[in-house]
């Protein structure tokens, strides 16, 4: 069962909760479709930013969920959890994505100009050893410390047990750091 949304109370725009915008998008007002999508941009952004690492192609892939979003507004049966079920087409949008790019890009494409910086360093040796994850654990890892997730939220959202994601982030994290201990010495593993 997906976590309770936080803003079920009054929302902007005209003091509706997120369920009456959403029951009211459902009826065909775009308006209220409009504001439940500018309440929620901040947080699509970030998450389509740690996901694709790339501001114009994580635009884009707002841009594919919220048409997406309001093809299938419809189908949402519980209004309630409408941030969950935008937060999963944003994910499976940024998979989308990932896909294509990886068919048309090499492995690697640093887009920051090279630097001495033993800090800058460890940021992209940690996001090209994230990169290798399988995206099960690339996921898990993502929403924890790039989205600040609980385990019990990112459960709900991914529909897995919290047990399960307990042991897919304590993999991924002992993979992460088998990748960085290897220092730059990086081998190209399939994802799962």
């Amino acid at each position: 069962m997906p976590f309770r949304e936080s803003n079920h109370g009054k929302e902007r725009g005209g003091g509706l909760s997120t369920e009456e915008l959403v029951m009211a998008a459902q009826c065909g007002d775009h308006e209220a479709f409009h504001q439940l999508v500018s309440i929620n941009k901040k947080k699509l952004y970030s998450i389509a930013v740690a996901y694709l690492k790339d501001e114009n192609d994580a635009l884009e892939a707002i841009q594919e969920t919220t048409c997406r979003a309001y093809t299938k507004l419809a189908k949402l049966k519980e209004p309630i959890y409408f941030q969950t079920w935008l937060i999963r087409i944003l994910i499976r949008c940024c998979i989308d994505e990932q896909k294509r790019k990886r068919k048309m890009m090499p492995l690697f494409h640093v887009t920051e100009p090279l630097a001495a910086d033993l800090e800058l360093d460890f940021k992209m040796s940690m996001e090209m050893a994230i990169n290798l994850l399988a995206p099960k654990l690339r996921h898990i890892i993502i929403l924890k410390y790039y989205e600040d997730m609980t385990l019990s939220e990112i459960a709900n959202l991914l529909e897995k047990p919290e047990g399960t994601v307990k042991t897919w982030l304590n993999k991924g994290l002992k993979e992460l750091r088998m990748y960085l201990s290897k220092e730059g010495e990086y081998e190209y593993v399939q994802p799962n």
